[in-house]
């Protein structure tokens, strides 16, 4: 199958088994899935659908729920800046999500009400050393050296600076092991943690979860032998032959399993997802975890988050960083919170340094789940919502975060309220627009629409009064100029008639009981239409018995009082809603007042702090009037002679 074919519905079990949504818990689906993965999965499952809404190029998809934004942004690789074109806001997320979800079953944890284990949230808050404070206040400066442009990018950049202050943040010796190990560090913390909650599980051999993204144990070169091919020949190669290796450099998996290990938890019941680095290996260690053989794994989002089932004796799970997308945040918890766990109540730790970038990307990841939540929701989604696909914090934030300011948290508050109003506002607005549409166009015309509707019914039903059906006997049907008066010949004379009929366009074939009689043929259900018309239009679908297809017809016909009652209950639905939208009309918005305070004391702040990006400890030069330029003296100047080829290239490019 080529990339972006429509899948038949045989194959749809094959392209979809590599791209299913991770389970299905709150927000367990990453946002990544829905902006640009939702355009593949309904490239493949929807082709006809977007073809109807001419949406099949990603261009015409994107105009639609999409905005994009070019600007100059640093290279990964700390080389120079280039130009990028990315989303930076989607909206339409309704319709989205309603097109989306005809192909798709999307159940949220508060519709499966599964038997999973209630959450118990711990937040571990551990003061910064001497150490660490005095290396955050670096991180500034180079920050500042970044902003003005004094130093190279290939030296140094943002993203290394925000890579370096999330080492900073779990452990100051993974910026330099010479670092003294002092106590009350939350990896520290983290190891008393474990400590106890193995102690206190020893019965049960309940077992616990590390999670940490940073200082990750690197593999030997030694070890990297046999890491694609699952042999034993080779595995046991790997163990017997001795090879020299360099020192190893500090990692806090390895810290904190010799730590364990000092205060008595055997070896063996401790292991890192790493070391499981063929698929056999790896079943073989969670079978460990699921029988208590192995009572505390450490690993990384990538390798021990989607996939992991090692549910049933888990009693606690550590966070020991912050990872930057919420749906990792989610994964990581929804192998706890997971049916099968045997626990009725679990634990999550999660542990902040503070005064360093733990807690600013603690709740940075909290304010982004904020809007996820009201997308990947069994309610109705917010209208639009920001990209959330950020990787390096930017100068202002540093500045602010190093600088200690209580106004950052306020500010950051602040931003999620002012946001959330701007959608109720907007959504307000629309309404008011959409009530408007609705009072000059849409209700007069529906109203008429169904006063025509019921006069056409009631004609209708004098016209079916006037040829009623005898009590004993058939009144007869003509069909093809023939007036039939038999049951049995009519039915069949009716089937005759549908054989030459070939196409969906209805075709006359007679009248009976006062209307004409057109037959259409439906290629998509393979069946056949007949069509009564009158002032109104009947329809009932035919089938292959003969006296049963007159049976359905004069079913039909009998429909009509009910039709007209229905139409008529419309009509007043119709009313009833013209004087809402009347009194809804016209109303402001409630929360204005709200939303103008907050936006004023947002910008303020916004100033305070220095989040436009404007340096002001760089004054703003003022050219003297005798130095500038004049426009008369520019004017005088002899123009340089024109270029009729470049004149003709650059009018093509402003075209």
């Amino acid at each position: 199958m080529k990339d972006g074919e429509p899948c038949t519905s045989r194959g749809v079990s094959t392209v979809l088994e590599g791209v299913t949504p991770r389970p299905r818990t709150k927000g367990s689906m990453a946002w990544r899935f829905l902006p640009y993965e939702l355009y593949t999965m309904q490239r493949y499952l929807q082709y006809d659908r977007l073809q109807e809404l001419s949406m099949t190029h990603f261009d015409c998809w994107a105009s639609r729920f999409g905005e994009t934004v070019t600007a100059l942004e640093l290279a990964p690789e700390g080389t120079g800046y280039r130009a990028r074109t990315r989303f930076s806001k989607f909206f339409n997320l309704p319709e989205l999500m309603n097109l989306f979800k005809e192909v798709a079953d999307i159940k949220t944890a508060d519709q499966l009400n599964l038997p999973t284990p209630e959450v118990e949230y711990h937040n571990i808050v551990a003061q910064p050393t001497e150490h660490q404070q005095e290396m955050v206040k670096a991180l500034s400066e180079r920050a500042s050296a970044v902003h003005s442009g004094s130093v190279d990018p290939s030296v140094d950049n943002m993203l290394k600076i925000t890579s370096d202050g999330r080492k900073l943040g779990l452990d100051q010796r993974i910026i330099n092991q010479l670092f003294p190990d002092e106590p009350g560090t939350k990896v520290n913390q983290c190891v008393d943690n474990i400590l106890q909650i193995w102690r206190d599980g020893e019965a049960d051999k309940l077992t616990q979860l590390v999670f940490c993204d940073i200082s990750t144990p690197q593999a030997a070169p030694s070890k990297k032998a046999a890491k694609a091919l699952d042999n034993p020949t080779l595995h046991a190669l790997e163990e017997a032959v001795p090879l020299s290796e360099p020192e190893r450099a500090f990692t806090v998996y390895e810290d904190i399993r010799q730590k364990l290990i000092t205060q008595g938890v055997p070896a063996d019941q401790i292991a890192f997802i790493h070391e499981a680095n063929t698929e056999v290996r790896k079943k073989e260690l969670f079978a460990k975890v699921r029988t208590g053989q192995v009572r505390v794994l450490l690993g990384s989002t990538a390798k021990m988050g989607a996939g992991t089932n090692v549910q049933d004796r888990l009693v606690a799970l550590h966070d020991l960083d912050c990872p930057w997308r919420p749906g990792d945040l989610a994964q990581r918890k929804g192998r706890i919170e997971r049916q099968g766990n045997q626990n009725p109540l679990v634990h999550v730790y999660r542990y902040v340094t503070e005064g360093t970038f733990d807690a600013y990307l603690w709740q940075t990841v909290e304010n982004k789940q904020k809007f996820i939540s009201q997308i990947m929701t069994s309610k109705s989604p917010v209208r639009s919502c920001d990209d959330v696909d950020e990787t390096a914090l930017s100068f202002a934030e540093i500045k602010a975060l190093c600088a200690g300011d209580p106004r950052i948290k306020e500010r950051m508050d602040l931003d999620v309220e002012v946001s959330r109003l701007k959608l109720m506002k907007a959504d307000h607005q629309s309404k008011q627009y959409r009530l408007e549409d609705q009072l000059l166009k849409y209700f007069p015309e529906e109203i008429e629409k169904h006063k025509g509707f019921i006069k056409g019914f009631e004609a209708d039903l004098e016209t079916l009064s006037a040829h009623p059906q005898p009590a004993e006997g058939f009144i007869g049907m003509e069909v093809r100029g023939d007036v039939l008066t038999d049951k049995e010949n009519a039915g069949a004379a009716l089937l005759d008639a549908c054989k030459e009929v070939k196409t969906s366009d209805p075709v006359q074939i007679g009248s009976y009981r006062g209307f004409d009689m057109s037959v259409a043929f439906d290629a998509w259900r393979q069946e056949y239409t007949l069509l009564l018309k009158g002032q109104m239009t009947h329809r009932t679908a035919l089938g292959t018995d003969p006296r049963g297809n007159l049976t359905r017809i004069d079913n039909a016909l009998s429909q009509m009082p009910q039709r007209l009652e229905s139409t008529k209950a419309k009509l007043d639905d119709l009313y009833q809603q013209q004087a809402a939208a009347r009194e809804e009309m016209g109303k402001p918005f409630p929360y204005e007042d709200d939303l103008r305070v907050k936006s004023a004391r947002l910008v303020e702040l916004d100033t305070l702090l220095n989040l436009d990006g404007r340096s002001r400890s760089q004054p703003e030069s003022v050219v003297a009037k005798s130095t500038r330029p004049s426009v008369l003296e520019g004017l005088k100047r002899p123009m340089p002679p024109r270029n009729p080829e470049k004149k003709s290239k650059q009018h093509e490019e402003v075209r």
